[in-house]
């Protein structure tokens, strides 16, 4: 089996790599993430993950290299890491009490051929209807500033999550079934590995 790269140093990104039970790497990317091209959110984000595979398909000559990237999506907004406590703020007080998209593109370069695959996954998130004070206490905690939609699902999230319809772990920023396909149009095979 070729060597496994993941383009990312996401530790939430690590950790479902690891539920598949292959031996990767996971590297830092430096591509530069542009949320305004003029694309379909859909397009995008499969845009962004193989962007961000790319970055590092010259630092090997055999390997296959994995590419993720998220985007929390309202009402055709797209809404990626806020970096600041005040955007955070407007983010989550625009998700109180609705149904949101989660959009997780992946993408798979095969370095010795350039064969390239990228998929999407999306799901559905309905958040409870928190109050101004509860958002104020999730943005002091820090979590929500580096994460799209600013909001982690699998940390103190989870308290305003009423309802997910798909895929979690898409959710979580790396959907595990939508790779183990791709990884198999590549002919590697998931299960002969456990």
């Amino acid at each position: 089996m070729k060597k496994l790269i993941l383009a990312s140093t996401s530790p939430r990104r690590k950790e479902l790599m690891e539920l598949m039970r292959l031996p990767f790497e996971a590297v830092a990317s430096d591509y530069e993430e542009d949320m305004t091209l003029d694309l379909p959110v859909q397009e995008l984000v499969q845009h962004l993950a193989l962007g961000k595979a790319q970055a590092v398909v010259s630092r090997y000559k055999e390997a296959l290299v994995i590419g993720g990237d998220t985007i929390v999506v309202l009402d055709e907004h797209r809404l990626g890491k806020p970096h600041t406590s005040e955007r955070a703020r407007e983010m989550l007080a625009l998700l109180r009490g609705r149904t949101h998209q989660v959009m997780t593109g992946h993408a798979v370069i095969d370095t010795a051929t350039g064969k390239t695959k990228t998929a999407v996954s999306i799901s559905d998130v309905t958040f409870s209807a928190y109050t101004d004070e509860q958002i104020d206490a999730y943005v002091c905690t820090g979590e929500p500033l580096d994460r799209a939609g600013a909001y982690a699902i699998q940390g103190l999230a989870s308290l305003f999550t009423q309802e997910i319809k798909g895929d979690y772990f898409g959710v979580l920023g790396l959907s595990v079934v939508t790779l183990a396909r791709l990884l198999g149009e590549f002919g590697v095979d998931v299960w002969n590995n456990i």
